[in-house]
């Protein structure tokens, strides 16, 4: 954000407070030295169903990435980067694909319509080329960190229609918080427990990025993705780190 000092200003001193306390293990940082995570926390949202406003943002999008790359996910550099990610903590990215990987190519047919704040950060993950995730942040236990598992974590997902609880291998980066995994493989799958709905209104916002993407393009995603929660809704209030 450009001017995040006033951003700070205008939310609620216990978002400012539960931003400052997301971290990032050493060991993620020694796996891959070159990942920086842009989060960004935002009260007064509009959610509910997949609408006008978020049909537009989608459809721009779609029609960028097409002419950006063609079809989608190939030879895009940031999304080979994440691929190296994720076989770097030994996941495979061609059954579990890194979040921007898996939009991107589903751009040919289509990106999914699921609802109006998740149709928002798809559409900035597909235009910037970023892995990013949203979260209801009223449903956080504690802070959010970054982190390799040891396997035992509890993941609160669904199967078959069913809810399950499901535990990331060990050595898998995951997100987590102090009542366990939100999102698995760094950015493949978020859990249900965190997850936004139409009652969502305020969300953590986690943008991802290794090199060759720059730290101003990672700003410029994160702006781009505050302008459009803004854009939806003028009373949405916003702040950023970079950690």
């Amino acid at each position: 954000m450009n001017d995040d000092a006033q951003a700070r200003r205008d939310v609620n001193p216990d978002i400012k407070t539960w931003l400052d306390t997301v971290t990032i293990d050493p060991a993620v940082r020694e796996l891959r030295p070159d990942y920086r995570a842009l989060v960004i926390v935002a009260e007064g949202l509009r959610p509910g169903p997949s609408d006008a406003f978020s049909e537009e943002l989608l459809a721009a999008a779609e029609a960028s990435a097409l002419a950006r790359t063609g079809d989608g996910a190939a030879g895009h550099p940031h999304v080979a980067a994440w691929r190296e990610a994720f076989r770097d903590f030994g996941a495979k990215p061609q059954r579990t694909r890194p979040s921007v990987d898996g939009l991107l190519r589903r751009v040919p047919a289509g990106l999914p319509r699921v609802d109006r704040l998740t149709d928002i950060y798809n559409a900035i993950s597909v235009a910037h080329g970023i892995p990013l995730g949203g979260e209801d942040l009223d449903h956080y236990r504690g802070p959010a960190f970054l982190t390799r598992a040891d396997g035992t974590e509890s993941f609160e997902t669904t199967a078959a229609g069913e809810a399950v609880v499901e535990h990331p291998e060990p050595g898998e980066v995951v997100w987590r918080d102090d009542a366990g995994v939100t999102c698995r493989r760094w950015n493949w799958r978020q859990c249900t427990r965190t997850r936004l709905t139409h009652d969502t209104t305020r969300a953590v916002f986690i943008l991802d990025a290794l090199a060759p993407l720059s730290d101003e393009a990672l700003a410029e995603a994160g702006e781009a993705l505050v302008a459009a929660l803004v854009a939806g809704d003028p009373g949405v209030r916003a702040c950023s780190r970079l950690v």
